[in-house]
């Protein structure tokens, strides 16, 4: 009759296994440069330097770039 509903060994925290650098240096600097192309995108896009012909970027990162504080207007 005295039994516990929890296991002897529930309050023990599990090991976690630490994370190398070698594992995260690529998704680290994939994700960089993404955010690079995305920071030209909403900064720099339809000013002195142009990729994309037209409005159409402009029109589509425009209120982020009033957020962002970049003047384009």
């Amino acid at each position: 009759m005295a039994q516990s509903a929890v296991p002897p060994n529930a309050g023990a925290a599990p090991a976690i296994a630490p994370i190398s650098l070698k594992a995260i240096a690529p998704w680290a600097v994939f994700f960089g440069i993404l955010m690079l192309v995305l920071l030209y995108f909403v900064g720099a896009e339809q000013g002195a330097v142009s990729l994309v012909a037209g409005e159409t970027v402009h029109e589509w990162v425009h209120d982020g770039r009033h957020l962002l504080g970049f003047p384009c207007h």
